[in-house]
């Protein structure tokens, strides 16, 4: 499934959980890095917005969906592609990483979040280890100093995956970054991830994802931060669903 903006295409060129995992395990085994990006309308709406962004979402070898609109406009342009929403992958990226005697960093949110996620998981996942843990003070630049620092300690530590808590833009950015100056790390964007492994931010339940109403939970605990971007998101879809019309067969 693609998405154009100007000169520039955009592929989800990941059609499934399994297919992820799959080229995940194949990069760790090889000691090759990677980018991971899981696409959603608001990355659409920031990528129309923002050709740094686009430059950055271009550095990345993976694209999967992360969003059940991203899903329904692939079925519509007869290039079907599943769910994959990052919160999901991330015990099973750690489990890979495990498998392969990689070393794990978490860059992003809180110390804390950090902390108690990084406790968690090696207790819950055989064989982890994280080895690195960066929370940016508050206004981080994703390709200045402070980011450039880490990639070079990522780098000296041979770590094999990082998950990028920042959101968006700044996770994509600072994995674009990565891929030059930490070539052999894997790098994952994960959003909110860690927070609800934790328990600092509340999932949807299950019951509402699967009737693809996960944002309207979310509206409705950060309703003025989240209602605006909704919004913006909604505005972008017919023409998005446009788009995929003509890009059927």
């Amino acid at each position: 499934m693609q998405f154009g903006f100007g000169d520039t295409v955009l592929a989800v060129n990941i059609p499934d959980r399994e297919a992820l995992l799959a080229a995940v395990a194949k990069r760790l085994a090889a000691r090759q890095g990677f980018a991971l990006a899981t696409l959603n309308l608001d990355h659409l709406v920031k990528l129309g917005r923002m050709p740094g962004y686009r430059l950055a979402y271009g550095a990345h070898d993976l694209i999967c969906a992360d969003g059940n609109p991203i899903v329904w406009l692939s079925r519509l342009a007869r290039r079907p592609v599943a769910l994959v929403p990052g919160s999901d992958v991330v015990r099973p990226l750690l489990e890979l990483a495990a498998r392969a005697g990689r070393g794990v960093a978490l860059v992003g949110s809180t110390e804390d979040t950090l902390a108690a996620a990084a406790s968690r998981l090696m207790t819950e996942i055989p064989g982890l280890v994280v080895v690195m843990r960066h929370a940016p003070a508050m206004g981080f630049d994703p390709t200045g100093d402070e980011a450039r620092r880490v990639l070079g300690e990522l780098a000296a530590r041979d770590v094999g995956l990082c998950l990028i808590a920042l959101g968006a833009p700044k996770q994509e950015e600072f994995a674009a970054l990565g891929r030059r100056l930490a070539p052999q790390v894997g790098f994952a964007s994960i959003g909110a991830g860690l927070d609800f492994i934790t328990g600092s931010q509340t999932r949807a339940p299950a019951w509402l994802r699967a009737m693809a109403l996960e944002w309207l939970w979310r509206a409705a605990t950060a309703p003025r931060r989240l209602l605006p971007r909704y919004a913006a998101c909604a505005a972008i879809l017919p023409g998005e669903v446009v788009k995929a019309w003509k890009l059927r067969d």
